[in-house]
């Protein structure tokens, strides 16, 4: 067979089922690369998809009476109407996708009307690179549950059974790349109950996928500092409040708001370099970017925070990161406390007319997923999308109504419009037709998602290029002529939060389940229940049994940035491509998997693609309890190359520090060039 050419190779791939062809990848590389044909997936994708399932039945009730009959349906060649030139389209990358299609004549006709409904389909757009044998994956694999290892309170015997009163709750989250957004290298930061912050090996690069491999000493994030009467709940950081932590893994900070400070974290050291106070409580941080400020929303108004621009206090740099060890978290606090009684006025913020701002997104540049804009777009709990623009801040530039309570926002660099996402979703469009609506200059999509009359809300604007002009002939906030509101068929319950994940758009509800829609914001691809994550116990729970009794994900992040993606972070093809196939410790990590970490506003958990769960709470416990065991030299190994990591890290900006100083440059606050 290894002779035969690569049509007829994907035209016998095509009878197989889609677990022989992953088993027929371990052959030889050749395979594998034949294997993990993209056109192929994308062919197989629509294929299973609800896409045609709905496009079939809608021809069968509305087609014309000579139509009415059942249709053909092949892939690549396979079934009584393929043919090896479908095989061979299907080989070649570049080729015009062939598919699963309605045939009602023969020839170039019937060529046509495949490769007109695969476009109407083709959630991609052309600037993307997408691995469809990850989608493959992702839309149509088994799904796993996996919960991270619970955090203890300090100073519990570990001899002693875990119970539920030991178990510090998580009061957030934010993803760490500590070797860049490229690297393998993917960390979980969340700020624990007590005060400390602790970190989770999501990738499974430093142990065991899920371990704790990191955590500082208690009370670093409380307002009156760690030796103070922390008690009192006013006092840590608020358990309502979703969006509290932002990381800039280019500057190893992360940023935590606990009540109405902004405490900034040095994530190499684990201790606290900086804190500034806002004169009313922060409810929602924007993700941080080293290119450009942090924007804050507080109860009563969004301020700009440019961390990037805060001058050392002493001209020794290696002083100033002994600070916090020298004289601790108290002098950094009460600086901030007499800094809001100085004369200087406050700086400018944009006030808010009414109180809760939820979340704050930064836009990026059309067509750009790295690249960020000057747009900020907020949105809680009022009825409009507020926008603003950085370079005129703190003017309002406009807004958008919505109608309901939004939690959640995301984006993508990508034109969207209502009129031709239904015409797709019909395959009514023409290639040409296609082409122009996923081509158009300048167009992005905002996506939020929140509660409207009790009911989920799941909506998606169309904005227009950024103009000189804040004055046109649409709506406020360039907002073209294309709404969406998704109000029927996403969710009877609350949604809490929305991500780009792949293709699709991944949504939380206040029932318990994740779901994932087709780009269009209607068609749901599929659906998976987090359950609850009490530990296997003897003694049976009369709570696990309760209807209702699931964990929400409060918070969802996808474990591979956006950015990455886009940028061609893997290959589709060849030995290390395909993102997802490898793996190594017997199976546990698959090497650039994008998975789904979540939040349920107590513990994290991550939403895995794979036949069962790679761990649960209950294998960390039995490793800790026995100390001597495989598990326990993994967590003790995993820590042990944290530390290396960054001892190497504060190595290289000691290096740094003294390189500018011997060219007599003020470096500033940081070493890296901003």
């Amino acid at each position: 067979m290894d002779h035969l050419p690569g049509e007829v190779l994907l035209l016998i791939l095509s009878f197989l089922e889609p677990a022989e062809i992953t088993n027929l990848q371990l052959v030889s590389r050749g395979f594998y690369n034949l294997a993990r044909d993209n056109s192929f997936w994308r062919a197989r994708c629509l294929e299973e998809s609800t896409f045609l399932e709905n496009l079939d039945r809608r021809r069968r009730l509305f087609g014309p009476t000579g139509d009415r009959e059942s249709p053909p349906r092949f892939l690549s060649g396979s079934g009584s109407n393929g043919s090896p030139d479908a095989g061979a389209a299907l080989a070649n990358n570049d080729a015009k996708p062939t598919t699963t299609s309605f045939v009602w004549k023969g020839g170039e006709t019937r060529e046509r009307e495949r490769v007109r409904i695969m476009a109407n389909w083709d959630p991609c757009f052309p600037s993307e690179r997408v691995s469809w044998y990850d989608e493959y994956v992702q839309r149509h694999g088994p799904i796993a549950i996996n919960w991270m290892q619970y955090a203890y309170e300090e100073g519990r015997d570990p001899s002693s059974p875990a119970s539920v009163a030991d178990m510090v709750e998580a009061r957030g989250v934010a993803l760490y790349y500590p070797d860049g957004e490229a690297g393998e290298a993917v960390l979980a930061v969340s700020p624990l109950d007590d005060g400390s912050v602790a970190m989770w090996d999501v990738g499974g690069t430093m142990g065991k996928r899920g371990a704790l491999v990191a955590r500082s000493r208690r009370g670093i994030l409380f307002v009156d500092g760690p030796e103070a009467d922390n008690r009192k709940r006013s006092k840590r950081i608020d358990s309502g409040v979703t969006e509290c932590v932002s990381v800039d893994s280019r500057l190893h900070r992360a940023f935590f708001a606990v009540q109405s400070r902004l405490i900034e974290v040095d994530l190499r050291r684990l201790s606290v370099v900086g804190c500034e106070s806002f004169p009313w409580s922060i409810t929602a941080l924007s993700a941080a970017s080293p290119t450009v400020p942090l924007t804050v929303g507080t109860n009563l108004g969004i301020h700009l925070h440019d961390y990037r621009a805060r001058k050392p206090r002493r001209n020794d740099q290696d002083e100033m990161m002994d600070d916090f060890d020298r004289i601790g978290a108290n002098e950094f606090y009460e600086r901030s406390l007499r800094r809001i009684f100085d004369d200087e006025p406050l700086p400018p913020y944009a006030p808010l007319s009414q109180p809760g701002p939820l979340s704050i997104l930064h836009l990026q540049q059309p067509g750009q997923e790295a690249d960020i804009s000057d747009d900020i777009y907020v949105a809680g709990r009022f009825s409009n999308i507020l926008h603003y623009d950085r370079r005129k801040f703190p003017s309002i530039r406009g807004s958008i109504h919505s109608g309901a309570r939004l939690c959640a926002m995301t984006s993508l660099p990508y034109p969207f419009s209502t009129v031709d996402s239904e015409l797709r979703r019909k395959a009514a469009l023409s290639l040409e037709q296609v082409e122009a609506s996923k081509t158009a200059a300048g167009g992005r999509t905002l996506i939020a998602c929140g509660e409207y009359n009790t009911k989920g809300s799941l909506e998606l604007y169309g904005l227009t290029p950024t103009t000189a002009s804040t004055h046109s002939t649409s709506a406020p906030g360039g907002l073209q002529n294309s709404a969406f509101k998704n109000r029927q068929n996403c969710s009877r319950s609350k949604l809490m939060s929305v991500v780009n994940h792949g293709t699709r758009i991944a949504f939380s509800d206040g029932s318990g389940f994740i779901k994932w829609f087709e780009r269009d914001g209607f068609t749901e691809v599929r659906r998976c229940r987090i359950g609850h994550s009490e530990r296997n116990t003897e003694e049976p729970s009369i709570f696990s049994s309760m209807p209702g009794s699931d964990d929400i994900a409060r918070k969802l992040l996808p474990t591979r940035p956006a950015a990455a993606v886009a940028g061609g972070g893997h290959e589709p093809e060849g030995d290390d491509g395909g993102g997802g196939g490898d793996s190594d410790n017997n199976g546990e990590r698959r090497r650039h998997s994008n998975d789904l970490l979540f939040w349920t506003g107590e513990k994290l958990g991550l939403v895995t693609f794979s036949a069962r769960p790679g761990f649960a709470p209950e294998d960390f416990e039995e490793s800790t309890e026995n100390g001597d065991g495989p598990e326990a030299k993994a967590l003790a190994a995993a820590q042990s190359e944290y530390n290396e990591m960054m001892r190497r890290a504060l190595e290289r900006q000691a290096d740094d520090v003294r390189f500018v100083r011997n060219l007599g440059l003020d470096s500033g606050l940081h070493p890296t060039p901003l």
